[in-house]
């Protein structure tokens, strides 16, 4: 079953973000993170081995806490709106959580980690965007990245496959953008977990 985003609003206000995406008001910016809601195991047999997950790599545009936006060939952000931390950190912690919660490896932690972990997840952050095909649509969210899952004893690859995914917000504003982003992302987190899953029973020594 598929689980929802938690969207966990860090400003004082929820009502400040009903605002037009693109306005200026001069007030410090509403802060957001996107999270994994707790979920109760996938029911399958469990490992013994521990994963780590990379942060994910991104190009400068991405690596950002500023939320980006892309209008025609043009790349910006969108003023008043920030995530809480770089997207590709926010995102690792969000697989982490995911992998965790799905419970098919013994651990899930983030890399770099004290914990000796045998394999490893990499990410390459590919997009990560609010999209408007024409002036007057409405934004579509993207979210799109290669992983790797790698052996981390011996740095053999042991899969790799790409996640894609787009979600349209519901209106032109800033509480339905972050809708967007949510379920975009949780589309990509849940295929990945579903193709770590699919693929662990050829993990088992």
């Amino acid at each position: 079953m598929k689980r929802p985003l938690a969207v966990f609003v860090l400003a004082l206000a929820v009502a400040g973000c009903s605002g037009g995406l693109l306005a200026t008001h001069g007030d410090a910016p509403q802060v957001y993170r996107v999270a994994g809601a707790p979920a109760a195991p996938s029911g399958g047999a469990s490992l013994p081995e521990a994963l780590a997950v990379a942060r994910p790599r991104a190009a400068s545009s991405l690596d950002t806490e500023r939320i980006a936006v892309v209008r025609g060939s043009g790349f910006d952000y969108f003023a008043g709106v920030r995530w809480s931390d770089p997207a590709p950190q926010m995102l690792q912690q969000v697989l982490v959580e995911a992998l965790v919660a799905d419970g098919r490896f013994a651990t899930a932690v983030t890399a770099p980690s004290r914990v000796p972990v045998e394999f490893l997840l990499d990410i390459e952050l590919r997009e990560f965007a609010a999209f408007y095909e024409t002036a007057d649509a409405l934004p579509r969210v993207r979210v799109q990245w290669q992983a790797t899952l790698l052996d981390a004893r011996s740095g053999t690859r042991v899969a790799s496959f790409h996640v894609g995914s787009m979600a349209a917000a519901a209106e032109n504003r800033r509480d339905a953008l972050i809708a967007a982003f949510q379920q975009a992302t949780q589309a990509a987190v849940d295929e990945t977990v579903a193709r770590i899953r699919a693929g662990s029973e050829s993990l088992r020594r």
